[in-house]
């Protein structure tokens, strides 16, 4: 019997999303710990990753965190191809295409937290979207339009400062020479 192994290496990169998906699916776990009063608005805390992804390592590096962190979610919730993991998934693929779509806006009038309130309405649209033409094709759905909105530009907000201040650190950190002590 011949046995045959394959092996794919992985690179430096494929750790670095992996490390960074880890992330973003554990901000997802904690997301899901909140208790908020409507059903589907969450904080979206692995957005701040997104967004940091996307900033330091472009957007090739971005869609591979926001779509592991889709698929690994759902495999944790067991909602793995359920309706709650098809509007996920619409939800950051609106949400990544708005964020391809806002990098081509100035960047001194649109930063992180702008970017992060783009992508907070664009993923709300596409749920309302998808939920509307497959699962609850009425129009009394948009009466929760105001609500969904108000948390888009809430965590929309929150998520962006947090994303601005962390890479503002990162930015500061690799400004600052490094000095040597001579005694």
């Amino acid at each position: 019997m011949i046995r045959s192994t394959i092996e794919i290496a992985a690179t430096r990169e494929d750790h670095h999303i992996a490390r960074m998906a880890a992330l973003a699916i554990g901000l997802s776990l904690a997301d899901a710990a909140i208790p908020l009063p409507v059903p589907g608005i969450k904080p979206g805390f692995a957005n701040i990753v997104v967004l940091i992804v996307l900033a330091r390592y472009g957007m090739g590096t971005a869609i591979w965190v926001s779509i592991l962190r889709v698929l690994g979610g759902s495999l944790l919730f067991g909602s793995f191809l359920s309706p709650g993991f098809f509007l996920s998934f619409c939800g950051a693929l609106c949400s990544l295409t708005a964020l391809f779509l806002a990098g081509a806006l100035p960047q001194r009038w649109f930063g992180a937290v702008s970017r992060s309130i783009i992508a907070a309405f664009a993923h709300i649209a596409g749920q309302l979207a998808l939920a509307y033409f497959w699962l609850i094709p009425n129009v009394g759905l948009f009466a929760l339009v105001p609500f969904f909105a108000l948390a888009a530009l809430v965590f929309g907000t929150v998520n962006g400062l947090v994303s601005a201040r962390f890479l503002e650190k990162v930015e500061a950190a690799h400004r600052v020479p490094i000095q040597c002590v001579h005694e």
